[in-house]
């Protein structure tokens, strides 16, 4: 039997500011929603930059999901891989673009880039301060969710719906992020 990758699933943005926020609410209802392998860890990265650098040690392929600005309407679904991923996380991300670019340059100083990386997303339709998600953005989110369990599944991962419908357990880096809060 062939042995699945060790993949990350982390999920980017400020949800402090409308629509850029939305990596992170579909990485919450992947968690809330989908029953997922052991190999694979699903993380919300939030807009935490450098710090996330550890997330990446050991795994052999990353999916980032975020917030991509693109010449399509908002709501459009984006999808990026390998080489594409580093240009676009510092001309196509949202407000939070010289984080992933940073953390994806110190991946390739220290030899650790991961031997497949990913992003999808969506086009956002307003990245200022609120917390509300636009309707385009909102509606979309689900089609994003399955593009990532479809994801998942094409690289050999075990996904299956959720039978209790409760989210798992927090994450590292959520109880990582709420500690640097005080919260």
């Amino acid at each position: 039997m062939r042995h699945a990758p060790r993949t990350l699933v982390l999920g980017l943005g400020n949800v402090l500011c409308g629509d850029d926020g939305l990596g992170v609410a579909a990485i919450a209802r992947l968690a809330e929603h989908w029953e997922i392998a052991p190999e694979v860890v699903v993380a919300d990265g939030g807009t935490l930059g450098l710090s996330l650098l550890g997330l990446f040690d050991g795994m052999d392929e990353v999916l980032l999901v975020d917030a991509i600005l693109a010449d399509a309407a908002p709501g459009a679904l984006v999808a990026l891989d390998g080489d594409d991923v580093a240009p676009a996380a510092r001309s196509r991300l949202s407000v939070h673009q010289v984080g992933v670019a940073d953390l994806l340059d110190a991946l390739d100083l220290l030899g650790t880039r991961p031997r497949r990386l990913s992003l999808v997303g969506l086009v956002p339709a307003q990245i200022e301060l609120g917390m509300e998600r636009s309707p385009a953005v909102e509606r979309a989110l689900p089609l994003l969710v399955e593009r990532v369990v479809r994801e998942l599944r094409e690289r050999g991962h075990a996904v299956a719906p959720r039978r209790s419908g409760g989210a798992q357990a927090q994450t590292p880096v959520d109880r990582d992020a709420a500690r640097a809060l005080g919260l």
